[in-house]
């Protein structure tokens, strides 16, 4: 039985919030079953990313808020093994796909251990954190989802028309990665973790995050035009609008006081992107693999 504080570290419903890499790469995969579909769903958002948060908790020890936990309980021994055993499973569900799936999973957990483990924290370094982490959670997740969703190789990744979403995948998550760490500057300092917003400071995080969000809103929409229709780079805008509307309401209150730069408003804004990324991928899916036009015709 595990305890409690085992199942909040694992932060499973945390998951939500990178869901919309796994939306994107179904969105545009040619080969899919619905098996296929539910077993990359259960290893990546079930049993990976909750192993990857369990295991950076355990070596954390966190005493104030976190992603997901406002008051993370103190960690034990248990959810050490725990974060291994969930590695364990993602891999094996991996294997119902094939190997190449499965190595990529175990590739995953590996540079998420290296993340905060401390013979190696790449969590200390600024600049080698925010990309080493916004690379594997966008790009490499991107390609992991595709390779086990449609049951392809690792050959059949050598496509522009494939490497250019991905790519986009972590140009978000580097414009939105420093925000998560915005609440953080006093427990990182004081453990010696110089995270990028850290050394940009509050409002530096704010400016960067602006300057690389609106980038990635530009490429995205460049690429519907390019590859799709225009309808979906409009789409996509008016998708958006809801997050910028959060943040820029919250930067101009973050301006006159420093302190609402604060965990509450960071998970808010985390949410409010998730949800919307999440509702237009879904949407995408759905009208570019002609499941809405089905529908519509009465199948």
């Amino acid at each position: 039985m595990l305890k409690k504080s085992t199942w909040l570290h694992l932060r499973i419903p945390f998951s939500f919030f990178l869901l919309p890499v796994f939306l994107f790469a179904l969105a545009v995969s040619p080969n899919i079953n619905e098996a296929r579909i539910i077993i990359v769903f259960l290893a990546v958002h079930i049993f990976l990313y909750p192993a990857s948060n369990g295991y950076n908790s355990y070596f954390d020890k966190d005493e104030k808020s976190i992603g997901g936990l406002k008051t993370p309980p103190k960690v034990t021994r248990g959810l050490y093994f725990t974060a291994l055993f969930f590695d364990l499973v993602a891999i094996l569900l991996g294997l119902v796909v094939n190997w190449e799936f499965a190595l990529m999973l175990f590739l995953y957990g590996l540079v998420s251990k290296a993340y905060s483990h401390p013979s190696i924290r790449i969590k200390k370094f600024a600049w080698a954190s925010w990309f080493i982490a916004g690379l594997f959670q966008g790009f490499f997740t991107f390609l992991m989802c595709y390779v086990g969703l449609n049951d392809y190789g690792l050959a059949q990744l050598q496509k522009t028309s494939l490497l250019f979403p991905a790519l986009l995948s972590s140009a978000i998550l580097w414009g939105s990665y420093p925000m998560t760490q915005v609440y953080q500057h006093e427990e990182d300092a004081e453990r010696g973790d110089n995270t990028l917003s850290l050394k940009l400071g509050i409002l530096g995080t704010f400016h960067f995050t602006a300057v690389f969000f609106t980038l990635a809103t530009l490429l995205f929409a460049w690429y519907f035009v390019h590859f799709f229709q225009v309808k979906y780079a409009l789409g996509f805008f008016a998708s958006m609008s809801p997050v910028v509307f959060f943040f820029g309401t919250w930067y101009f209150r973050a301006r006159k006081d420093p302190s609402r730069a604060d965990y509450s408003h960071a998970m808010r804004l985390n949410f409010i992107s998730s949800f919307c990324l999440n509702v237009f991928f879904i949407y995408f899916f759905l009208d570019h693999s002609q499941v809405l036009q089905a529908i519509k015709a009465g199948y």
